[in-house]
């Protein structure tokens, strides 16, 4: 008996019967697709669906722990160590986050993340006129060591398993910060995970907190970089942040694509400095978020970036280390996806967001609150953001086996069609000249904009659905939740303390300081060393790159680009 034609003629039969079975109940009246309408969904999925997609078990999906990673960095993922639980945490005064920050250890914290107020990521000092009435606001105000000595006092710093910031433009800066205190604490700098975001291109595409010109901004980027990759090889120097891309309005695969093509922008500013491509990727993490408005394309997606990350420096960098084609994922629940109408629906909505983001197969998870859409959050809903990953980890079984929703039909398509899409967008930034031109000749901000219009659009017609908002919603709601408040008098305080630092503290130590950092600026040298004996002497963060300001000017904004 001829087995092989006996199995051929078996695999034929299935096929003609499947495609009988999906010409007969297939569902063409409508056209479905996936949240943001990049991919088609056909109305079921078949083995047909990968072969026709041409996806190869071992090639493309593989297992956990080898190469391409779709499936998760360790092969027996969350069997071994569940995700690390870290909260988006800062406000109001160091003494205010300090005490924050107390309570969340205190019931099973294990990681933090630094929220930072809006000068002290602009580099302004809480007195100055451009900070009025925004101290302490969207984060903690942070002017010098003093400030951290007060936001980690009683918090020995290498207890946590990262401290991570949202330090993009002042990214030397804040890692001079930490260094400093370590020091104080008397910690080794490299007995602790320090992360910094420092994902200074992403400012420019749609954040906006971007202090000097493109290029001298990327240069002080790569100063933090290669500090750490020669000084501190336990930190994580560059957290490449979609996250934000997405909450601007650019779709899920955008997102995907532009992380990526920033990774390959400072990868390549790093080895033009001299640094080897295994020593700088191999400490990068990205910042990727689920939005829970869509599940699939969440999952899809956390797995379709760790695969092109593998790829991209396997292929285009040539890197030998096996860390370094390992995409360190922290995952985000993503704030815009949240309500200010029926607040506690968020609950909900950040609960999926963790399941998206677990699912996934990120190494460490931060959940919104529920309150956020609100306010800052407040302790109550800081406490079940937390107690929300506490639930998914212990109580589902969800950890139970890696990539649980691996091997599903849609999903790897999904998976495969995220993956070459955001493959054409990288091709288009790399024929632009790279993530940093692509930028100024507006490409991002282009279909940033395109997305925000699309997606306006379809809220306002209602082909997307926000319970609660414009659907289901509740008359004459009145919201009863109790929001955080910050104290009014909080800034007068801030303004007050500084005051004093800068009464007391050696003002000449001080200006010869700012003088040596100016010198340095006009030249080529790291600036981090420069800045760590500046703020040893307590000078201010505003300070400090207001000397920068002085030697690279101020970044002028453009007017925005149509869409077209």
């Amino acid at each position: 008996m001829d087995f092989k034609a006996v199995k051929e003629k078996q695999e034929q039969w299935q096929k003609t019967a499947l495609r009988e079975w999906v010409e007969k109940h297939g569902e063409r009246r409508k056209e479905f697709h996936t949240y943001q309408g990049m991919v088609p969904v056909k109305p079921v999925y078949t083995p047909l669906d990968l072969e026709e997609g041409g996806i190869d078990f071992l090639r493309d999906i593989g297992y956990p722990g080898e190469f391409p990673y779709t499936r998760g960095n360790e092969p027996n993922m969350y069997r071994r160590k569940f995700w690390e639980m870290s909260q988006y945490s800062g406000f109001g005064s160091p003494a205010e986050t300090n005490r924050r920050i107390k309570d969340l250890l205190s019931r099973g914290l294990t990681g933090i993340f630094i929220a930072l107020d809006l000068p002290t990521q602009i580099g302004y000092d809480s007195d100055d006129p451009m900070s009025r009435k925004e101290v302490g606001k969207t984060g903690v105000a942070i002017d010098s060591l003093e400030d951290m000595e007060r936001m980690f006092e009683g918090i020995p710093l290498n207890k946590l398993t990262s401290v991570r910031t949202t330090a993009n433009t002042i990214a030397p800066i804040w890692i001079a910060l930490l260094v400093a205190l370590c020091e104080k604490q008397g910690i080794d700098p490299n007995s602790i995970h320090g992360v910094t975001q420092n994902d200074v291109l992403k400012e420019f595409a749609c954040r906006g907190t971007q202090i000097f010109p493109i290029r001298p901004s990327l240069r002080f980027t790569t100063d933090a970089v290669e500090f750490c990759v020669r000084n501190l090889p336990n930190w994580s120097p560059l957290q490449i942040s979609g996250d934000h891309i997405v909450s601007m309005g650019a779709r899920n695969i955008e997102g995907v694509a532009f992380s990526l093509a920033d990774a390959i922008q400072y990868l390549e500013c790093a080895v033009e400095r001299g640094l080897k491509v295994d020593e700088v990727a191999s400490k990068n993490e990205f910042l990727v978020s689920a939005r829970g408005e869509a599940f699939f394309d969440d999952v899809a997606k956390f797995r379709a970036i760790r695969k092109l990350w593998a790829r991209i420096l396997k292929e285009r960098f040539g890197a030998q280390n096996p860390d370094s084609l390992k995409m360190n994922i922290i995952g985000f629940g993503s704030g815009l996806s949240l309500t200010r109408q029926e607040p506690l629906n968020n609950i909900i909505r950040t609960t999926l967001q963790c399941l998206a983001l677990a699912f996934g197969g990120v190494p460490s998870i931060n959940l919104p609150s529920y309150d956020e859409a609100l306010s800052t959050p407040s302790q109550e809903a800081a406490r079940i953001a937390l107690a929300t990953q506490q639930i998914v980890a212990y109580e589902t079984g969800i950890a139970d086996t890696a990539d649980p929703l691996g091997g599903s039909y849609f999903l790897e398509c999904l998976t495969s069609e995220v993956e070459k899409k955001a493959m054409e967008i990288i091709k288009k930034i790399d024929d632009l000249g790279m993530a940093a031109a692509a930028i100024e000749k507006g490409f991002y901000e282009k279909l940033i904009n395109r997305g925000i219009y699309d997606s306006e659009r379809e809220f306002d017609n209602g082909e997307r659905v926000k319970v609660g908002v414009n659907k289901f919603q509740t008359p004459d709601e009145v919201i009863s939740i109790k929001t955080f408040r910050g104290n009014p008098e909080e800034e007068e305080k801030q303004k007050a303390r500084l005051a004093e630092l800068r009464r007391k503290r050696n003002s000449r130590a001080v200006t010869q300081a700012l003088k040596n950092i100016a010198e340095k600026a006009r030249g080529n040298e790291n600036l981090v060393l420069p800045i760590l004996e500046a703020v040893k002497n307590y000078a201010t963060l505003g300070e400090i790159c207001n000397t920068l300001r002085e030697v690279w000017g101020d970044w002028k904004a453009k007017p925005s680009l149509a869409m077209s």
